[in-house]
């Protein structure tokens, strides 16, 4: 008992002598050491990397989930450390939602059948989705998080314990100027060099875990290479699967009049009527045949683009639906790609987007 008591007291009078010596330096009473201009910057560039670090996690879980209420749900299960129960994303809900009204529809009709198709390619996606999420939660933010709540704690913990050694490293400096007789000087005297000592120690400990940043942003660099691969992963799956959904549905007739399984006839009478066939091909003019004789000669030709298309940058040409532009094939171009011409603009343009004109 009387040992945690005489602990206690000095632990007391040392806060006390540290708050006594902080109070003076900030009413500029006593002087302050200040720490090597090395160790000030990496503890400047540590604490820039613990802010960034922190922004950059905030935004890519905003990206990963938008819905905030959802995001604080899976906050607290991971506190918890309890499983976060598995929830399906607007993308299978979407996919669920079609296929169900193409089989109310009917998976004989052209109508039914494309909803049919359209749910389960947006299933895919909402697959796809959730392998991305995934994947940039255990390779991207998982790492991130233990940076701030491992590595940086140890940080923050070391430099509050290199802050105290300073005040009293300077706390003992006081004291031996305001010695006077010999013992006290020589009290002092020791009580420096002690601090002193155990100063520099602290200071040595802190500098190899702030130069250990440096292996932090080589990890981190590590990280964001996962994630750009795991967005570029899911990037081109969901572009595979709607082009492969495009061609799909580019082999429906063009015309949808007789869809229904029923159609009146004159007198109010009902017939059964037989759905149209659904397997007849693409028309010519965005046929793959019609594309490779251009891309065979080398003249160019008409095309009425389908849809908008906005350039992804000054090699491409932005499209507006409906409108006629002129197409030639470059040697060496990507084949789902042609060289389109708009007056005196000209660009790389999508064939997905395009129907050749005879």
């Amino acid at each position: 008992m009387d040992f945690n008591v005489k602990r206690f007291a000095a632990d007391a009078g040392t806060f006390l002598t540290r708050a006594v010596q902080f109070t003076e330096e900030k009413f500029g009473q006593a002087e302050k050491t200040e720490l090597d201009a090395h160790l000030e910057n990496l503890l400047g560039r540590a604490e820039c990397t613990k802010h960034w670090t922190e922004r950059i996690m905030k935004q890519t879980e905003v990206l990963l989930q938008p819905n905030p209420n959802v995001r604080i749900e899976e906050f607290f299960y991971e506190k918890l450390e309890k499983k976060v129960p598995t929830r399906v994303n607007n993308h299978e809900l979407l996919g669920q939602s079609m296929i169900d009204s193409g089989n109310e529809f009917g998976p004989g009709t052209a109508y039914g059948n494309a909803l049919i198709k359209c749910g389960e390619t947006e299933k895919q996606i909402g697959g796809a989705e959730r392998e991305f999420i995934q994947s940039s939660a255990i390779n991207f933010l998982t790492p991130f998080r233990n940076f701030l709540e491992g590595d940086f704690k140890t940080i923050l913990k070391e430099r509050k314990l290199l802050a105290n050694k300073r005040l009293d490293l300077d706390a003992a400096k006081t004291r031996l100027k305001k010695a006077r007789m010999a013992d006290a000087r020589a009290v002092a005297e020791q009580d420096l060099r002690m601090t002193q000592s155990e100063f520099d120690r602290q200071a040595e400990i802190t500098r190899l875990l702030l130069e250990g940043i440096s292996s932090t942003h080589a990890h981190h660099l590590r990280c964001l290479n996962d994630f750009v691969e795991a967005q570029t992963t899911y990037y081109a799956q969901c572009y595979q699967y709607m082009v492969d959904l495009q061609k799909q549905l580019g082999s429906f007739p063009s015309s949808f009049a007789s869809n229904n399984n029923q159609s009146s006839v004159s007198g109010g009478a009902s017939v059964l009527v037989p759905t149209l066939p659904l397997s007849s091909s693409l028309p010519a003019g965005r046929s793959s045949s019609a594309f490779n004789e251009l891309r065979s000669c080398s003249g160019s030709r008409k095309a009425r683009v389908l849809y908008d298309y906005d350039a992804a940058g000054s090699s491409e040409l932005s499209l507006l639906a409906d409108e006629v532009i002129m197409v030639s094939s470059v040697p060496g171009m990507d084949p789902d790609w042609l060289m389109g011409e708009r007056g005196n603009q000209k660009g790389k343009v999508p064939i997905t987007y395009l129907e050749l004109l005879n």
